[in-house]
């Protein structure tokens, strides 16, 4: 399939020297291009017979420079390059090059201007180099900077794919046990209590839900986190009200958070405080102080230490630390007979 380049070379060319100019033209260029270009051109002033004819051409040779040179070279060699041998690439650029010297040759012969200090043999021999190793080294870093930009993106684009591959690994962590003890649960309910039954299908649907619109967005409010690891314990208490009892604390702050961040938590809650048969309370607190938002999840049972094959607390870290670099942490430990887990992170003073 053609490249957009082969398939409208005039398009592409033009696309690629209009962002070579403006990458010129960028202050961190443009001031030392400036630094080397006004004494020269205060030379061609100083040492010519006919200054204001002579500041011209050596404003026309400037011009011709940034307009050509960091353009040669990326047309030349660059990423978009055409596939012609380096000796050929290497002798079309020195021809582009020294175009701006010959143009002032040009004007200097039509006007008789005589010698001037940038259009002399010896004087001119520099300023041609001057204009390939200035062309050579404002094309290549422009280069440069473009590809680092594109890599920049593609890694932001592998980052985000990476965590939406995590977020349906989480979906699918819901799906075995949970879905399959929850419905169990449900069909006992329906012959024992219609309306209890309802409630947990109504519950349920609404996890689902909520599940599937976290895997489509990179933050979410606390808020609408903390509903679903509500509604995640209601449903855990479906099966046997007395499993365990919820002490709830928490509130949203008007802080965000990645979605379903929270969720490996809470199951992990579950799975090794009340499914190991350490009957109590899990409490859910946030806090806000100084910043800093932390949301602790507390399980009765002991703590043990970690485990090896977990992927759930990995998969946290990981997610805390692309969403907040070292501005959050995942912190477990036990706290007398009980395991907690508590997630903390920088916040604007007043939520986000």
């Amino acid at each position: 399939m053609p490249s957009e380049r082969e398939h409208n070379p005039p398009a592409a060319g033009r696309a690629l020297w209009l962002d070579t100019l403006g990458g010129v033209l960028q202050p961190r260029r443009l001031a030392p291009l400036l630094v080397l270009a006004l004494p020269l051109m205060a030379s061609q002033h100083a040492y010519s017979a006919y200054p204001l004819a002579a500041d011209a051409i050596a404003a026309g040779m400037v011009v011709g420079f940034v307009l050509l040179g960091p353009f040669a070279w990326r047309a030349l060699f660059g990423a978009a390059a055409p596939s012609l041998p380096w000796v050929v690439r290497l002798a079309l650029f020195a021809i582009v090059g020294v175009m701006p010297l010959t143009w002032g040759y040009g004007m200097t012969a039509a006007v008789e201007l005589g010698p001037s200090f940038l259009v002399s043999s010896l004087n001119g021999g520099v300023a041609a180099a001057l204009f390939l190793v200035g062309g050579w080294g404002l094309g290549r870093d422009i280069e440069l900077e473009r590809g680092l930009e594109a890599e920049r993106a593609r890694a932001d684009a592998l980052r985000k794919q990476a965590e939406a591959a995590e977020l349906l690994a989480i979906r699918a962590h819901l799906d075995p046990h949970f879905l399959f003890n929850t419905l169990n649960a449900i069909a006992e309910w329906c012959t024992l209590d219609g309306a209890k039954a309802e409630e947990a299908i109504l519950t349920l649907s609404g996890v689902l839900r909520q599940v599937m619109t976290g895997i489509r967005a990179e933050r979410w409010p606390l808020d609408e986190e903390l509903r679903i690891v509500r509604d995640v314990l209601a449903l855990h208490q479906i099966r046997d009200p007395a499993w365990f009892d919820v002490d709830w604390r928490a509130q949203g702050h008007g802080a965000s958070i990645p979605p379903l961040l929270l969720l490996p938590l809470v199951e992990n809650a579950v799975k090794h405080g009340p499914a190991k048969g350490h009957r109590g309370t899990i409490r859910v607190a946030t806090a806000l102080e100084g910043g800093r938002l932390t949301v602790e999840i507390a399980n009765p049972g002991p703590y043990g230490g970690p485990r090896d094959g977990g992927e759930g607390l990995r998969m946290v870290r990981d997610r805390l630390a692309l969403a907040f670099g070292d501005r959050a942490s995942l912190l477990l430990e036990g706290q007398g007979d009980a395991t907690v887990a508590r997630v903390g992170y920088d916040v604007p003073s007043g939520g986000e």
